[in-house]
């Protein structure tokens, strides 16, 4: 790992009792034995776990992970290292990892608040231990992952008994409601919102589309990058999540009409700030024409919400809304995945299963009214 020749070798002294020509043969066995060790890689599992960390962090993870994926990695691993990077890979066992994944659910191990890490932090930590692990495999330095035998406390971050939170979701009611309080909003935070109710979008998708995604004639947006924001990049733009959520989002008539405005608007304000606007072609933007920091729209709504006592569910709530209602309208799964970007239909029939469940209920009952002439409850 070092661009050096690694040199192995192998020590092994014959029982005082055992004969010459016994220790030949066993010492011409294990001989044999060593040798495969070294041609399938094993050797080199006497590795410390921290250099492995680093090898794949260049040789994978920075050719292969999103820049927020990496910082995220990097918080994990200053954790990781000091409890399990000075032991070699090859002898780190399940119990190794279970005790410091364990130590994660006690007060204090969340640096900012004295508290238990989450259900989440706690398997990202988990999952980033694991990804060394099939690396190691691939490499075959280890030929087994120990962390399959690892389990997540059940301790939330308060340091109670876990309860799987329940999924906040908006009625239609509610969005009614939300669309008013809209009217009297900046034209930003009126089309950002009324974008990512009708569309679903992720939050770095909205804030990365730029004037030129949008066909004004066809009625569509375009989604094909993002914009993130990293300490050390700053706001950046980036590829979407997964090829298939580059996609093309249709859009009614009344969105539209409203973008046509919003455009008016832009323009007619760029041309007042003259030479102090500097042109990204963003539909959401600073001030001075740079893109929206990603935190902008959460920290409107949460003040928002709090002033018109609404209740505050988050954005990735509008994005959840958003399939609720297509689902329930008896749209099939793979055009919701379509509509979201998802990866697959499973992805999206595994997150939203209970609505799924609900529209087949809807679906048989249909079908009960046709046959039997009356309505079904």
């Amino acid at each position: 790992m070092h661009g050096k020749q690694m040199v192995r070798f192998r020590t092994w002294k014959p029982p005082e009792n055992m004969s010459v020509k016994q220790a030949e043969k066993e010492v011409q066995r294990i001989a044999i034995l060593f040798e495969e060790e070294c041609a399938h890689g094993q050797v080199t599992a006497a590795v410390k776990f921290q250099k492995v960390i680093e090898m794949w962090a260049t040789e994978y993870a920075e050719l292969n992970h999103r820049s927020t994926t990496l910082q995220r990695e990097h918080l994990i691993a200053d954790r990781v290292i000091p409890a399990l990077g000075h032991l070699r890979i090859d002898k780190i066992t399940a119990r190794d990892i279970q005790k410091f994944i364990n130590s994660l659910a006690k007060p204090g191990a969340n640096k900012r608040n004295g508290k238990p890490l989450s259900q989440k932090t706690m398997r990202h930590h988990l999952s980033f231990i694991s990804s060394i692990f099939e690396y190691a495999i691939r490499l075959d330095m280890v030929n087994t992952n120990p962390c399959s035998k690892v389990m997540i406390p059940k301790i939330d971050a308060s340091g109670k008994a876990y309860k799987k939170p329940e999924k906040h979701i908006y009625t239609k009611e509610q969005a009614r409601e939300f669309m008013k309080i809209l009217r009297e909003a900046p034209m930003k935070y009126k089309v950002f919102f009324t974008l990512a109710i009708y569309t679903g979008c992720r939050r770095g998708e909205l804030l990365g589309i730029e004037w030129k995604n949008i066909d004004f004639e066809r009625g569509t947006v375009k989604i094909d990058h993002t914009s993130n924001y990293t300490a050390d990049k700053g706001i950046y733009s980036d590829a979407t999540k997964t090829e298939r959520s580059t996609r093309m989002v249709d859009l009614p008539p009344a969105v539209i009409g409203l973008l046509k405005a919003y455009k008016h608007d832009q323009d007619s304000y760029k041309a007042n700030l003259g030479d102090e606007w500097q042109e990204h072609d963003r539909l959401f933007t600073k001030w001075d024409g740079q893109p929206m920091h990603p935190n902008t729209p959460y920290t409107w709504l949460m003040r928002e919400c709090e002033r018109r006592n609404f209740p505050f569910y988050g954005l990735h709530s509008f994005r959840h809304f958003f399939a609720s209602v297509e689902i329930e309208a008896g749209v099939d799964p793979t055009t919701v995945a379509a509509m979201l970007g998802h990866s697959t239909p499973v992805t999206t029939m595994s997150t939203y299963s209970h609505y799924f469940a609900e529209s087949k209920r809807r679906a048989s009952n249909i079908m009960a009214e046709v046959i039997e002439g009356k309505e079904a409850g």
